[in-house]
């Protein structure tokens, strides 16, 4: 193996050991000795400690490296940013990200080496995380995060990215755009998926073996989950699109964020109405009373009660797992930590989309670059080929073309029935589209729409009620895609396949 630096040149050392100091957890000390008793020749690598501004006990953390590492001092705050820092300042072909809360064994920079030489496909690997715990919830909070480390280095595609233990190739890390200190820890997601989308395999080496501290403070588990919902929903407002995004999934939240737009639901509410007025609706009036309920507490309250809710049920969930950690077993302790994560996950969802509400516009556009906005829209889906979303029977879209005549297209597989048999009423910003502007193909709704001089209005619809079997939605369309263009022509024109005729409305009554 000491043949192995020789072909980096330079005088550089194989790893660059990146240890960030915050978060410690009062181990620092043990992690350090973990590095400074490895059983590898000290020339393959390097130690870097990254000292966060409010770090304690800077004198004697100098005293104790002495010239066995190099300190380097930043203004972050935050692991993820000091990691990102250190990783500018490394010499050693690889890097190894790690934290001051974990320590290695003696002989982890031997079984690195080894699975260098053996895996020259690996652009990079995570090592085997071994928990530490000191408390009743330190072993619930560990059994719950080792599962799911457990399930991202063994099973998952691409979530393979572990900052307790990361060994990655320098030139391969900064090709993926490296860690970004913003994201927090998203930002280990985030580059997992750069990874896999630019076809880099990262590997996963349980014979280098970490050892890791779990706190077991409720306090903790509430910073981190903020911590990671933060740099989340602060990605999805970004609306990139650069190698690996399209791989991390949308939480529902962020789908349904939309739904709580006020003037959305209310252009929702009217097409309800005058669907209704027209004679259409639904056989059941309880099912006609729950949607005005739906879409006129939306109207008057935007998210207002989904985040009371989310409140509450944090609450209920933090004080039942305080009460367990007293006398509860650890079968209980363990269920209610992950009820109580589930929630607080929701919530700091909800809470950190509302701060960012007025900047995510961009990033709301499910159904294509001209929507700007929906409401009444279920989550992706695929069926019979099609990628998709169920709108409820009521739905609206913000839409964005050009002042004057525009052609909009909705694709949308005729999944429950023929397009012609569904049959759905259109309103635009409140007024009903009339018959002779909408031609309906074997897979598409096309529509003549006049817009404003701002280019953009609300389209809305109402059609009857599907209930799929087992399934407890009120469905509506099935949405492929949104398209709108300036129309260069005097009529609507057929595309392939489709019918040519222009009907004013459903040709099967309910």
């Amino acid at each position: 193996m000491q043949d192995v630096p020789a072909r980096h040149g330079g005088g550089s050392p194989l790893f660059s050991i990146i240890i960030p100091l915050e978060y410690h957890r009062g181990q620092w000390e043990q992690s350090w000795l973990g590095w400074t008793s490895q059983t590898a020749d000290k020339s393959l690598y390097e130690i870097i400690l990254v000292v966060p501004p409010e770090f304690k006990g800077r004198e004697e953390l100098k005293a104790l490296a002495g010239d066995e590492a190099r300190l380097e001092f930043t203004d972050s705050e935050h692991d993820i940013g000091l990691c990102a820092f250190g990783a500018t300042k490394a010499r050693g072909s690889h890097l190894f990200f790690t934290e001051s809360h974990c320590w290695p064994e003696a002989d982890v920079i031997e079984q690195c080496i080894r699975a260098i030489e053996l895996h020259p496909d690996w652009a990079g690997f995570s090592c085997h995380s071994i928990p530490i715990c000191h408390n009743r919830l330190s072993k619930a909070e560990a059994a719950m995060y080792q599962a799911d480390i457990e399930f991202g280095m063994t099973q998952h595609p691409w979530r393979k990215v572990l900052d307790q233990c990361f060994v990655t190739r320098r030139d391969v890390y900064w090709e993926c755009g490296g860690l970004r200190k913003e994201l927090g820890h998203f930002a280990e997601w985030v580059l997992a998926a750069a990874y896999h989308a630019r076809g880099h395999t990262i590997g996963y080496l349980q014979e280098a073996r970490f050892h890791h501290y779990y706190i077991g403070e409720i306090g903790e588990l509430k910073t981190f989950t903020l911590d990671f919902v933060e740099g989340e929903i602060r990605y999805l407002g970004e609306a990139r699109r650069d190698p690996g995004s399209e791989l991390l999934e949308v939480p529902v939240e962020w789908v349904e964020w939309v739904g709580f737009d006020r003037s959305l639901a209310r252009a929702a509410m009217n097409a309800l109405a005058h669907y209704s007025l027209a004679g259409r609706g639904w056989k059941r009036p309880g099912e006609k009373l729950r949607a005005f309920w739906q879409w006129g507490t939306l109207a008057l309250c935007g998210d207002l009660p989904a985040r009371l809710a989310a409140r509450l049920a944090v609450m209920q969930a933090q004080a039942g797992l305080s009460a367990l950690i007293l006398i509860g077993s650890s079968e209980a302790i363990a269920k209610w930590m992950r009820r109580y994560i589930a929630s607080l996950i929701h919530l700091q969802r909800l809470e950190c989309i509302r701060r960012l509400r007025g900047q995510a516009g961009p990033a709301a556009r499910f159904l294509g670059d001209r929507v700007l906005g929906q409401a009444g829209f279920h989550a992706l889906e695929s069926s019979a080929g099609h990628s998709f979303r169920w709108s409820e029977p009521q739905a609206a879209v913000r839409i964005r073309g050009s002042e004057g005549r525009n052609i909009v297209r909705i694709r949308s597989p005729a999944l429950r029935a023929s397009l012609r048999e569904i049959g759905p009423h259109f309103y635009l910003d409140g007024a009903r589209v009339g018959g002779a502007a909408i031609a309906i193909g074997a897979d598409v709704y096309t529509i003549e729409l006049d817009l404003p001089a701002s280019g953009t209005a609300i389209l809305a619809w109402s059609c009857p009620l599907l209930r799929g079997i087992g399934d407890t939605r009120r469905l509506g369309l099935a949405v492929e895609s949104i398209e709108v263009s300036r129309d260069t022509g005097s009529s609507i024109q057929s595309e392939p396949g489709q019918q040519s005729r222009v009907v004013a409305g459903p040709l099967k009554p309910d």
